[in-house]
C-alpha cells in the first residue's frame, strides 16, 4: 500500500543534506564566520514552508511502487524533494528583491534581514548551487545521474523564462493593459508555475525508480503541465474571489497590476466601456480603484466563468488520466493525488 509522507518525517531529512553542504564549503577552508552565514541561510530560506513540491517526490515514488518505501528508497526521493525545496527557496529569495516583498512565510524576506541586503543575490545563486552538490553526493553512480543534472538545469531555465515574461508584461509601475494577453498569460504559468511544481517533483520519481521512458515522461508532461496552469488559473481566481479567512492572506493581484486570469478574461470580453474602466482602474494601489475593478468582475460574471473552465479542465484531465497505459511503470494513482488535491480548492 503506498504511504503518504508527513511533514515531520520529510524534514527529518534535511539535516543530512544541510551538512553534506556545509562540509563541502568546508573542503575549501571557508572561514568561520562566512560558514555560519552559509549555514543560517540554509536554515532560513528553505525551512518553514509548506514542502508540498518536495513531499511530491516521495508521495509519487510510493505510488508508482504502489508500496511503502524502505529507508534507501525513502532518503533518495526526499533527497531528490530537498533539491525541488532548494530551487524553490532560490526562486522565492530571487523574486522578493525583484517584486520589493515585505515579507516571506510571515518573517521579513531574506534580504530585508539585518545586515543581508544585497549579499541574498548571492546567497540566492548558493541556494541553487546546493542542488548540484547534492546530486553528486548522493547519485554520482545512479543510472540516471545526467538526467537529473540535466532535468534541475533544464526546468530552471524554464521557470527563468517565465519570470522573465512576467517581469516584462506586468511591471508594477507601469500599467498598460496592451501587454496582457491570454497566451501571454499561458506562457508565464507554465514556465513560471507548472514545470516546477508539477511536472519536476515526478519527473524526479521516474529517474529516480528508472521508470523514465520518453512515453512515461510524456504522458506525465502532457498531464501535469495543463494541470499545473490551471492551479494556477485556481489562484488567480481565489485572489479575488477567495474568503481570506480560508487562503491566508488578502488578494494583491488587482493593485499590483498582475497579468492575472481574471483580468484576461475581462480584457477578451470587455466592452469600449468596461475597457475604459480596466484602464482607468486597474494596477492602482488604491483601494477605492480596487472595489471598482472588484465589481466589474462581478458585473461580467468572472466567477461563472471560472467555475466554467475548472469543470472543463478537470474533465479533460481525468480523461487523460484514464488513458495512461501503466504497463510501462507510470500510474494513475500519482495523478490522481494531484486533481484531488486542486479540484474545488478553497485555499
Amino acid at each position: 500500500m503506498a504511504q503518504k509522507t508527513t511533514l515531520k518525517e520529510f524534514e527529518s531529512v534535511y539535516p543530512k543534506l544541510e551538512e553534506a553542504i556545509l562540509d563541502h564549503a568546508k573542503s575549501y577552508k571557508l572561514p568561520r564566520a562566512e560558514l555560519d552565514w552559509l549555514k543560517k541561510n540554509l536554515e532560513v530560506n528553505p525551512l518553514g514552508g509548506k514542502c508540498n513540491r518536495g513531499m511530491s517526490v516521495p508521495d509519487s515514488v510510493s505510488l508508482l511502487l504502489g508500496k511503502s518505501l524502505s529507508e534507501e528508497q525513502y532518503f533518495q526521493a526526499a533527497t531528490l524533494g530537498w533539491m525541488t525545496e532548494l530551487l524553490q527557496a532560490f526562486f522565492l529569495v530571487s523574486d522578493d528583491i525583484m517584486d520589493s516583498s515585505i515579507t516571506r512565510r510571515g518573517q521579513p524576506c531574506w534580504y530585508r534581514q539585518e545586515g543581508v541586503g544585497m549579499i541574498a543575490i548571492n546567497d540566492a545563486f548558493i541556494l541553487e548551487s546546493g542542488i548540484y552538490i547534492l546530486l553528486k553526493k548522493f547519485f554520482r553512480s545512479h543510472p540516471a545521474y545526467v538526467d537529473l543534472v540535466e532535468l534541475f538545469h533544464e526546468t530552471t531555465f524554464q521557470t527563468e523564462m517565465g519570470q522573465l515574461c512576467d517581469l516584462l508584461t506586468a511591471p508594477e509601475d507601469t500599467v498598460n493593459l496592451d501587454n496582457f494577453s491570454m497566451t501571454k498569460y499561458q506562457f508565464i504559468v507554465i514556465y513560471k508555475t507548472a514545470y516546477y511544481s508539477f511536472y519536476l517533483p515526478v519527473a524526479l520519481a521516474l529517474h529516480q525508480l528508472n521508470l523514465a521512458t520518453p512515453k512515461n515522461l510524456k504522458q506525465a508532461q502532457d498531464i501535469l503541465i495543463p494541470l499545473g496552469e490551471y492551479f494556477q488559473i485556481q489562484d488567480d481566481y481565489l485572489d479575488n474571489f477567495g474568503r481570506p479567512e480560508h487562503i491566508g492572506k488578502i488578494g494583491t493581484d488587482i493593485k499590483d497590476n498582475k497579468c492575472s486570469w481574471l483580468v484576461n478574461q475581462a480584457i477578451e470580453i470587455a466592452t469600449p466601456e468596461q475597457r475604459k474602466i480596466l484602464e482607468d482602474n486597474y494596477g492602482q494601489k488604491d483601494d477605492a480603484k480596487e472595489a471598482v475593478i472588484k465589481k466589474l468582475y462581478d458585473e461580467m460574471k468572472l466567477k461563472e466563468r471560472y467555475e466554467a473552465f475548472e469543470e472543463k479542465r478537470a474533465a479533460e484531465i481525468r480523461a487523460m488520466v484514464d488513458q495512461i497505459d501503466e504497463s510501462e511503470g507510470l500510474k494513475k494513482g500519482v495523478f490522481e493525488v494531484f486533481i484531488d488535491k486542486i479540484y474545488k480548492r478553497t485555499k
